[in-house]
């Protein structure tokens, strides 16, 4: 484990900075989308003029005819409209800056596939249906506690969604807007991901780089199996040990950087949680013997991280506890995946 240079530091925090207002930007902007104009009236009242708000699909709404309301309303949006792109200019010209600085002065090491991979979840909205589990969300915690893991505890050809079964509803609506299949957005990162016919939760790359898509264990009203859309081509998602776990732990995110200085928000579980649930994973019998080392070695490293540079944020020991007061039944349950 290194600490980040002083350089390395100012720079990480400066562009974060950026990152995050450029974050607020967009969502400010897409309250201005579309746009406002005046529809001439009737023949009957030629010289009337309505007011008329659009939407970025084409749709209007009559917001009522011209008068002093009205009129403010029309001249607040504009400003609102004309200054809002004037700072997603500015930011966004600020971004491209900061990312050259992160890759000159070298201050990522993600792979630069899950940077733009993180960034399309975000940009369809379709991020908030799911969190980062297992080896990568490590990238998270180091980025926080400002210092580089060592590259054992990091080594990885994929990485681990685990996507929240309880928004399902709104998941598939927001993805009808976006694109026909979860495979569909993933095309959009890399046109060469196919799903793997042996492994259906599991998409790769050319480079044979994967993304594994995985769920909590069936409960309640949850459906099994679940296809993401109704493509011919898509995930089928994997039921995974105890991820309800890794669902209902306090949430954890920061900004990763590529090695081509590209940014991200990672959405991934709260550090103590993994800690826990890496100890229980590598404590399981039917283990593999080289993950279960891995395991033991990622444990060890963020525990180090939680209690050397991110005291701020806590360590809560439910995580372990529920694991440990978990039913045998449920303990040695075999499921298909485990996350990581």
């Amino acid at each position: 484990m290194q600490e980040l240079s002083p350089t390395i530091t100012r720079q990480y925090i400066d562009a974060v900075a950026v990152f995050d207002a450029l974050t607020d930007a967009t969502a400010e902007a897409a309250q201005v989308r579309g746009g406002m104009y005046w529809h001439a009236g009737p023949a009957s009242s030629p010289n009337s003029k309505y007011l008329v708000r659009t939407t970025p699909a084409g749709a209007e709404t009559s917001l009522g005819p011209r008068s002093a309301e009205t009129q403010a309303i029309y001249d607040k949006f504009t400003q609102r409209k004309q200054a809002s792109a004037e700072r997603l200019t500015g930011l966004k010209a600020a971004l491209d800056q900061q990312q050259r600085m992160n890759r000159a002065l070298r201050v990522g090491r993600v792979d630069p596939l899950v940077v733009a991979l993180l960034n399309r979840l975000a940009s369809t909205q379709l991020s908030e249906n799911f969190r980062v589990v297992g080896t990568h969300a490590l990238y998270a915690y180091e980025a926080a506690a400002g210092v580089r893991l060592d590259a054992g505890a990091l080594a990885t050809r994929d990485i681990d969604l685990l996507w929240d079964t309880r928004k399902r509803i709104t998941f598939s609506t927001q993805l009808a807007r976006v694109d026909s299949s979860m495979l569909g957005v993933l095309k959009k990162v890399d046109p060469t991901f196919r799903m793997r016919q042996s492994q259906k939760y599991t998409a790769v790359n050319k480079d044979g780089f994967e993304v594994d898509i995985i769920r909590r264990e069936r409960t309640g009203d949850d459906p099994h199996p679940v296809k993401l859309s109704d493509a011919d081509d898509d995930f089928w998602v994997a039921q995974a040990r105890r991820a309800n776990v890794l669902l209902d732990a306090p949430a954890f995110s920061a900004v990763i950087v590529a090695t081509n200085g590209t940014m991200a928000r990672m959405h991934t579980v709260h550090p103590a949680t993994l800690v826990a649930f890496k100890r229980w994973m590598a404590a399981q019998p039917d283990r593999d013997a080289l993950k279960r080392r891995r395991d033991v070695l990622q444990a060890d490293a963020v525990q180090v991280l939680l209690e050397q540079y991110l005291p701020q944020i806590g360590e809560p020991n439910w995580p372990l506890a529920l694991i440990q007061k978990a039913p045998e039944a449920i303990k040695n349950k075999a499921f298909t995946v485990h996350p990581g």
